[in-house]
This record gives structure tokens, C-alpha cells and sequence, in this order.
């Protein structure tokens, strides 16, 4: 019994066409896709073909969505040639939604197939999603960065979901623009009733009134009668609605608004309390329980915790209500709790969330929250006025979701019909109509639903993108305000072709992708049709892109005007810029060159005004602070590689030189003591602490704090472990060599004066190896070491819990 970590595949182009600079985003739409390892490090697929060698059976426990069938298929493909016969008769699907022992039996004794219809949908999607995303944003990206620089973003990103989620956002952006505030006037009234002279403020029949003139008739009217007659009261016994089961949707909403917590946030966690077996499967589309759900059981597990166990206990006494009916969508059971928990037991949001989804299901089967309704309707000068009041005669559900709870309001005083109230005062008030607040999370997700737009795992995906692609920010109570810049796309799209924007497109496509899982569509039908749509959309975006165009240069600055003097370009020798905004880049406005540079957060500055050999360009170091990576880096080098076995942003100690000092061949030290393919290279600007470098992967080694002095030898190496000999040069006082020696030379891992000098947690590592082999070669290669431990480790276990009641 094993695992998968998610998709053990995913689907891309072959490497030809990685080339953003050669390759033409047309060609996307008809280019060869392959399927690769979703996470190569894993190495899932050669770990799943070993772990079914001698199997005659398959059994797959997946996730019971679309998506965990495309995962079995993806599993079986893996163990195909280590199980030879693989059909109906060996292959066999679990359907499960909770990993109690209950249903894991029930799973069990009622195994199935796996599902090809909903796999394919969820390949055709993939696919879809890949080639429209991928030549979109290729095409933006490069057109639209190549000309501006503060658009703030490091790619000008399209998604079929992502963009008309950000259409809604923009929309109402729109709507709050354009609102036109309009003047009204509300007559407010306040008479005094009841034995203690109770001033009650009364309701106006007419709500409002538009024109001021006529609102001074009714208040001169209202001021010509000094009392106010009790026309009627009615009492009438109301009821407050209980809520359906609680599905993904309602999930996120809820988590959005009440919780504070973003949709891929509350997902997440919902996730995590579902593998602990806490909750049930928390990706559905039902709000109907099952009939022969044991409802009054779950209710048993969770009697005795200290917030909800009285609820509980008395709905099992007696007051246990009958659940609303809901939609069976015929996916998943709605999401119940599976297991009770007390507050110590998790941590911070995950026990918000907990608390929310017992405290929800505990309120579908309590009674509705009754209440009595009174209504006095009072006459002045023949204007209607009325004056209400609620008053709970049965809390139910609220009791336990107390949120919903009817908020408590002053007792309406002792009146009855042909009263007489004084009014004590008759005044105007005005006001102004107010435009729509921006979207909410909770608001967004429900248009989305409505619309079609993304399922329930993608919605919270999608959302997410906007934010993180800087398109949206999310102000106070999680409200997502657009940015110029997702405003000019949205406004783009409308202005050359809506339906790239507008969610009719992507609705439309969702609804041909579910007749594919229900197996009434061909799937390469649907594919090439689609594709063959949105290819000449492609081509009369890219023709007529000029009028976006229009649009940005009214909102954003041109490269030329962006970013600071910064360095020299090595080609006309004036100064180029340095533009901060995503991405962070270096434009020659005389060359009309753009240069790439590290975009991990850190700072770039001068190194010493020295220049590459190559290109005279000056050189420039990037530094993560003291405890982050740092490197020498050519701008023009680690835009353009120079030599073939090196990749774009390569800094200078990834460079193949022969002669040039901060190249690996003049600073290379040794092997990287944890990635295969790295070496150590001395940060020659990293004094006083001094440190090793890999250029490959993040590992840092410290040595010879405070020396005055590194130097590599780059010709002398270890006899022992073929590393290159280092020399280190102290001050005068502050030496930390034995013998109060201000100087020595040889090899960090084998010379135990030096040794004593390297930082202790990666110096035994590198002395454990040393006798292996480590090789350094011309190019600081690694020789024959391996990785020790015995190979890879097998992935962890998700599905314990299983093995743990089967084994």
C-alpha cells in the first residue's frame, strides 16, 4: 500500500518551443504536448512501477472528483509494465468520502471502476487551459514588457477562468465609476407611546423621495397635526430559515466573509483537516444528505465537546430536526464532521474552520429559529408610518451558529388600536444614493457559480492568480479592488474582442467538458473545435492589440522613463537603467536593449566598477543580505549565455572563463555538498564573512570569519580530496589561526587548522564525503559521490490511516 503526492503527471509542451524569444505563440495552439512528471525530484512514476512489482491487483483510492480520476489513470499508465494484465477483472476503484472506518469498509465492499469519461474531461481541460493560457500570455508578456516599465508584474498573465474572474472585478470597478450619486429626502418621525414615554423613531410608507419640494409639502403636512394615530397591530409568528448542508462553495464563502480567510487559504486547510480524518471530503457540489447518512451518529461524536456538546445532547433528547432538502449533485456527500476535536487539539485557522463546519451541521438538523413579528401602523396626516419589532420565542439553530442569532430589540411599549402618540419630532433628512462596494471574495465566488466559471477546486486557484499576479488587491473585509493594470486588460479585451472577457465563452466550454465526463461528447471533437475558436481569436487579438496598446500608454510610463542610471552598457558606454517594477530589469535607452537580473528579493549594486572580459559590460553583485545567497553577475551574460553549457541567469560563477576571476574555473572550490550538479565558489564580496557559495542550489557554507583575505588557488588541489587549496590572510590581533599564525593555505576539509574554521553544521558533511571521491576535474565536477542513505526515500504516506485498518 502507497501514495501519490497529487498528479503524478502533467501535460506540456515538448522543450522546443520553451523559447519564448523564438518561437511564435501561434504555434502553441497546434504544437506537440507530452506528459511529464509533475514533480520530478519524487520521481513517482519509476516509485510506483517498483512498488507494483509482483501485484496481480490494483485497488485506487484516489480522491472521488474528476481530478482523482485522472490521477488513477495516471497510476495505472505508471504500473503498466509491472502488472501484466491490467482490466475490469484487476483493476478496481474505492469510492469513499471520509476515511472513517465506516466507509472505508463500505468503500470496500463496494468496489467499482475507474471512471475514462471524467479522466478525459479533465485532459481536455488541461490541454485547453495550456495552449489558450500559454500563447496569451507569451504574446502579452513580451509585447507589452518590452515597452513599459512600472507595470509592476513579472508576467502579463490569461487564463479562460482567471481573466473573467477578473472581468467581474473590473466591472463592478466600472459600476462604482460611473454611478451618478442622486439626492433624496426621508421624512423621519419620533412620537412618544407607553407608560414610561418611550420615543419610538417611525418608518416613512414612501421610504424616500426624490424631489425636495415635495418632501417639504409632506413634512409641512406631518407638522400640521400634532398627533400620531395607532391605525392597526398585527402580531405574526415567523420563522428564520436553517441552512441546507454545506458544500465547497458555501465553504469558501463563509471562510471569505466570516472567517477572514481567503478561499485557496480555507481550501487548503480544509484539505489538511480531511487527510487527518476530521472532516469529511471537502470538494462538493451537494447540499442533500444521503438517506441512510447516520446524521444522530455524528451528532453522538461531538456531545461531548465543551462549545457544542449541550446542543448536541438536547437535539438527541428530543429536538432533533429533520435536515432541509438540497441538491444532489451525485459527486460527494456535503461536508460533515467526521471526528470530534477540542480547541487544543488544532491549531489557529484550522480550528476556526472545524468549529464553522460542526457548528454548520449541527445547525441543518436543529430547528428553525422562530420568532414573533409585530407591526404598528400609524397614520399622521393621512401618511402612513409603522413601527416594527421582533421578539425570539424559539432560538433554534441560532443557538449554536450564533451569528444568525436575531439581535435583541427593545420591547415595543403597551399600545393599542385609536391611540393617540404625541410627536415630539418631523424632520427632512438628506441623503445621497451610494454606489456598489467592490467585490467581496464571498461575492465573486457566487458569480462564479452562477456563471460557470472554474469547479469547485479551481475557484479558489483562480481568485488566487488575480491577487498574486498584482491584477487585484485585497482591501479591508477581503475586498478585491483592480489595479490599473488588470483594469487596462479587462478594458483591452472589451475593446478588441469581449468574449476573451466575458464569461459566456468559458461557460460554454465547461458545459462541453461535462458532456465529455458524461461520456455524450467526443473528446478530440470538443478539443479541435475549441482550439480552432480560440486560435482565431488568437489571431485578431495579436492584429488588433494596438487598441489595448492605446490604453497602457495612458496609464503606464515607457521603459525610457522608468528606473534610475545605474551601470555602463558594455556596447555604447551611457549609463542604463535600472527599472525596479516586476520584473526588475536593466534597459539602455540608447541601444534600446532590456537586460535580465535576479529577481529573488535582494539588492543589486556596482561590484567595484570592474568589467566583464567578454563584453565590457560592468560587473554587478546581487546579495541576498548576510544570510542569503549572493553572486558577481555580467548583465549582458546572464541575459545572453556565452558558452554552451550555460543557461540563461547564470551568474559569473556558473561561467566556463578560462581567465576570468570570478568564473568557476578561478573561484570554484569543490563539489556542492548537497545537489549533484553544484560547486562551492567563493563570494569574493562577502567580506568580513566570508562564504562558500553552490552555484546550482541555495547551500551556503561559512569560513574564516573576519580574515582579511581569501584567495583560491586555482591551479593546487588536495591530494586527498582533489578540492582546491584556499588561502587565508588575517590581520594583525584578530587572527584565528593556532599559533597566532596570520596566514595559511591548503584544504578546508582535510587540513584540521582550516577545518576548525568552517562552519561546524556543513563542515562534517563535507569531511563524511571527502573520502569518496569529489573529483573536481576542469570544471569543478563531482566525481563518484552519491547520495547516500541508500537512495531516495519512498513518498510519505497520505493514506496511513488505510493501512493502518487494513494492515
Amino acid at each position: 500500500m502507497t501514495s501519490v503526492c497529487g498528479h503524478v503527471m502533467s501535460l506540456d509542451f515538448l522543450s522546443k518551443y520553451n523559447n519564448w524569444e523564438k518561437v511564435n505563440p501561434v504555434e502553441l495552439f497546434e504544437g506537440e504536448t507530452e506528459k511529464k512528471e509533475a514533480t520530478p525530484k519524487l520521481r513517482m512514476p519509476y516509485f510506483l512501477a517498483q512498488e507494483a512489482k509482483g501485484c496481480d491487483y490494483i485497488v485506487l483510492w484516489l480522491d472521488c472528483d474528476k481530478e482523482g480520476e485522472n490521477i488513477c489513470f495516471e497510476v495505472l499508465d505508471s504500473v503498466s509494465k509491472s502488472i501484466k494484465k491490467l482490466d475490469r477483472n484487476t483493476v478496481f476503484r474505492a469510492k469513499f468520502s471520509s476515511i472513517t472506518a465506516k466507509d472505508i469498509v463500505a468503500a470496500m465492499n463496494d468496489l467499482g471502476e475507474p471512471d475514462e469519461n471524467q479522466s478525459k474531461s479533465v485532459d481536455a481541460r488541461q490541454e485547453l487551459d495550456l495552449r489558450i493560457g500559454c500563447a496569451f500570455t507569451r504574446f502579452q508578456t513580451r509585447y507589452f514588457q518590452g515597452k513599459y516599465g512600472d507595470l509592476d508584474s513579472s508576467l502579463i498573465s490569461y487564463g479562460p477562468c482567471q481573466t473573467p474572474t477578473l472581468g467581474f472585478c473590473v466591472e463592478r470597478h466600472d459600476q462604482i465609476l460611473t454611478h451618478k450619486p442622486e439626492t433624496y429626502w426621508v421624512l423621519q418621525v419620533q412620537v412618544i407611546a407607553g407608560t414610561y414615554n418611550q420615543k419610538l423613531a417611525l418608518e416613512w410608507e414612501r421610504a424616500r423621495c426624490f424631489d425636495r419640494d415635495v418632501a417639504v409639502m409632506f413634512l409641512n403636512l406631518v407638522k400640521s397635526d400634532n398627533t400620531a394615530k395607532v391605525v392597526s397591530i398585527t402580531k405574526k409568528e415567523k420563522q428564520k430559515e436553517k441552512p441546507i448542508a454545506l458544500n465547497t462553495v458555501e465553504l469558501m464563502r463563509a471562510a471569505s466573509s466570516g472567517l477572514g480567510m481567503g478561499p485557496s487559504h480555507a481550501m487548503s486547510i480544509a484539505e489538511r483537516l480531511y487527510t487527518q480524518g476530521y472532516i469529511s471530503y471537502p470538494r462538493t457540489e451537494s447540499t442533500a444528505y444521503a438517506d441512510n447518512f447516520d446524521l444522530k451518529d455524528v451528532l453522538r461524536q461531538q456531545q461531548n465537546n465543551a462549545d457544542w456538546g449541550a446542543d448536541c445532547k438536547a437535539l438527541l433528547q428530543g429536538a432533533f430536526a429533520k435536515p432541509r432538502k438540497g441538491h444532489d449533485a451525485g459527486d460527494h456527500p456535503p461536508i460533515t464532521p467526521c471526528r470530534a476535536a477540542g480547541r487544543g487539539e488544532l491549531d489557529g485557522d484550522a480550528w476556526k474552520l472545524y468549529d464553522y463546519i460542526v457548528r454548520h451541521f449541527i445547525g441543518t438538523v436543529s430547528p428553525n429559529c422562530k420568532y414573533e413579528q409585530t407591526t404598528v401602523k400609524i397614520d399622521i396626516a393621512e401618511e402612513e408610518f409603522t413601527y416594527s419589532g421582533k421578539k425570539v420565542t424559539d432560538p433554534g439553530f441560532t443557538e449554536v451558529m450564533k451569528w444568525q442569532a436575531i439581535p435583541p430589540e427593545e420591547n415595543i411599549p403597551q399600545m393599542k388600536e385609536g391611540d393617540q402618540l404625541e410627536i415630539c419630532e418631523a424632520k427632512l433628512s438628506e441623503r445621497q444614493t451610494a454606489p456598489p462596494g467592490y467585490l467581496t471574495e464571498s461575492d465573486l465566488i457566487t458569480l462564479m457559480e452562477k456563471h460557470g466559471i472554474g469547479t469547485d477546486a479551481s475557484i479558489p486557484v483562480h481568485i488566487n492568480n488575480i491577487c498574486t499576479r498584482n491584477y487585484v488587491s485585497i482591501e479591508s473585509g477581503r475586498r478585491l479592488k483592480p489595479t490599473p493594470l488588470g483594469i487596462v486588460l479587462v478594458h483591452g479585451y472589451l475593446k478588441i474582442d469581449p468574449d476573451l472577457v466575458k464569461p459566456t465563452m468559458r461557460s460554454a466550454v465547461e458545459k462541453q467538458l461535462d458532456l465529455i465526463a458524461h461520456g455524450k461528447a467526443d473528446f478530440n471533437s470538443v478539443l479541435r473545435h475549441t482550439i480552432e475558436v480560440f486560435r482565431r481569436k488568437f489571431v485578431y487579438f495579436t492584429t488588433n492589440v494596438e487598441g489595448m496598446d492605446q490604453l497602457f500608454e495612458v496609464h503606464f510610463s515607457s521603459l525610457a522613463d522608468s528606473g534610475r542610471p545605474f551601470s555602463r552598457c558594455g556596447k555604447c558606454r551611457r549609463y542604463m537603467k535600472l527599472v525596479e517594477a516586476k520584473p526588475k530589469r536593466l534597459f539602455c535607452p540608447t541601444c534600446d536593449e532590456t537586460y535580465n537580473v535576479p529577481q529573488q528579493n535582494g539588492n543589486i549594486k556596482l561590484h567595484q566598477e570592474l568589467k566583464c572580459p567578454l563584453d565590457d559590460f560592468e560587473l554587478l553583485y546581487f546579495t541576498a543580505g548576510a544570510k542569503g545567497k549572493s553572486f558577481v553577475f555580467c548583465p549582458y551574460c546572464y541575459s545572453n549565455p556565452p558558452f554552451p553549457d550555460m543557461a540563461k541567469g547564470v551568474p559569473c560563477s556558473g561561467c566556463s572563463h578560462p581567465t576570468c576571476n570570478f568564473a568557476v574555473n578561478r573561484l570554484g572550490v569543490s563539489g556542492c555538498v548537497e545537489c549533484e550538479a553544484g560547486v562551492l565558489v567563493l563570494d569574493p564580496a562577502s567580506i568580513p564573512k566570508w562564504k562558500l557559495v553552490c552555484n546550482k542550489c541555495d547551500v551556503i557554507v561559512r569560513i574564516f570569519e573576519d580574515a582579511a583575505k581569501i584567495t583560491v588557488n586555482s591551479t593546487d588541489a588536495c591530494n586527498v580530496c582533489e578540492s582546491q587549496l584556499i588561502k587565508v590572510e588575517y590581520k594583525e590581533g584578530k587572527t584565528k589561526l593556532p599559533g597566532e599564525r596570520i596566514s595559511a593555505e591548503g584544504c578546508i576539509y582535510c587540513n584540521p587548522d582550516l577545518n576548525a574554521l568552517v562552519e561546524k553544521s556543513h563542515a562534517v558533511l563535507l569531511k563524511k564525503r571527502a573520502g569518496g571521491g569529489r573529483g573536481r576535474g576542469r570544471g569543478r565536477g563531482r566525481g563518484g559521490r552519491g547520495r547516500g542513505g541508500g537512495g531516495r526515500k519512498a513518498p510519505k504516506d497520505k493514506m496511513a490511516q488505510l493501512a493502518a485498518y487494513f494492515v
